[in-house]
């Protein structure tokens, strides 16, 4: 009887052995790369940048990061999505994830089911911003003449199908106001426009508007996030002015291939986390306009599928083609 005893406990110990090797992976024992969607030096690049530059302390290698530009950001999600899920090829994902999922009408891509959510990054919200000599103290008095006159006030973007875009057809649908959308390429362009005085109003992130907010030459008359933003705690949110549930927010976090290995996927979520409590980490992202916030692989999911829901409605009322 002893001796079954043995043989049983000794069965079973080689039978789990493989399991606890697959359960801790010796992680990672080489590079990993990130893979981002836009321009070198641009928002998403930097955010991928300070974080690697940090996490790779903790984890004894170094992070490559790799821009791999267009489509909104939709070739470097292809490249990601269809990379052996090992842990060693990274999404540094944006909200133009799941704008890119509404507004795509083929993409070879699932935008949530294709990819293991990690951990979110950071948030950070856009400004409503008019010129400084502009006669709309408010947001609240911008709508009420869209409303009293309609399309007689338009709003500049950073193009077709840009989060900012979306953002402005979601404010037109849920103030019951109507407003022209006029698309620039890129955030520098429809400031320009704006100071040029092309258009009344633009959409745009705060690193892109804060330097002429400085100066004197533009004032920012809502925030789009559901708090007010730390860095101007005098501006009020849009739902304060009437656009009550009005929350559109960017957002930054990393994403791999789907099936890969949970305990992967702990060990750079915690050194995302770790990454998070670095004090010059936070300075950076907040400069950036941005809000430091981890979160489970589960809560990034269940926020990437309600960004999802939420844009392929406005895509699909606003009648946007897809592209």
């Amino acid at each position: 009887m002893r001796r079954r005893q043995l043989f049983a406990a000794g069965l079973a110990m080689a039978c789990s052995a493989p399991f606890a090797a697959h359960s801790q992976p010796d992680f990672p024992e080489r590079p990993i790369r990130i893979v981002q969607g836009f321009a070198a030096g641009g928002n998403a690049d930097t955010i991928a940048r300070v974080l690697s530059a940090e996490m790779g302390k903790g984890l004894g290698q170094p992070f490559v990061v790799e821009a791999q530009t267009g489509a909104g950001g939709t070739i470097a999600a292809t490249t990601v999505a269809r990379a052996k899920p090992d842990g060693y090829t990274l999404l540094l994902a944006t909200g133009g994830h799941a704008v890119a999922g509404a507004l795509y009408g083929k993409l070879s891509y699932q935008t949530v089911a294709d990819f293991q959510m990690i951990s979110t990054i950071t948030y950070f919200p856009f400004l409503l911003v008019v010129r400084a000599d502009s006669p709309y103290r408010s947001l609240a008095e911008l709508l009420a003449a869209a409303r009293a006159d309609p399309r007689s006030i338009s709003y500049g973007s950073a193009g077709i199908g840009s989060t900012h875009h979306l953002a402005g057809e979601l404010l037109v649908k849920s103030a019951k106001a109507e407003m022209l959308h006029v698309p620039y390429r890129g955030d520098a362009a429809s400031v320009t426009a704006l100071l040029g005085g092309e258009v009344p109003m633009i959409i745009a992130p705060p690193t892109a508007v804060m330097a002429n907010i400085k100066a004197g030459k533009l004032k920012a008359l809502a925030t789009t996030g559901p708090q007010r933003w730390a860095a101007m705690p005098e501006l009020p949110t849009v739902a304060e002015q009437g656009v009550a549930g009005y929350d559109v927010r960017s957002w930054a976090g990393f994403m791999a291939p789907a099936g890969t290995p949970r305990p992967v996927v702990e060990r750079l979520r915690a050194e995302t986390l770790k990454a998070l409590q670095v004090a010059s980490v936070r300075a950076r992202l907040e400069d950036m306009g941005g809000e430091a916030r981890g979160s489970t692989p589960e809560e990034m999911t269940a926020m990437v599928s309600s960004e999802l829901k939420k844009w392929t409605a406005v895509v699909n009322e606003a009648q946007i083609p897809k592209q």
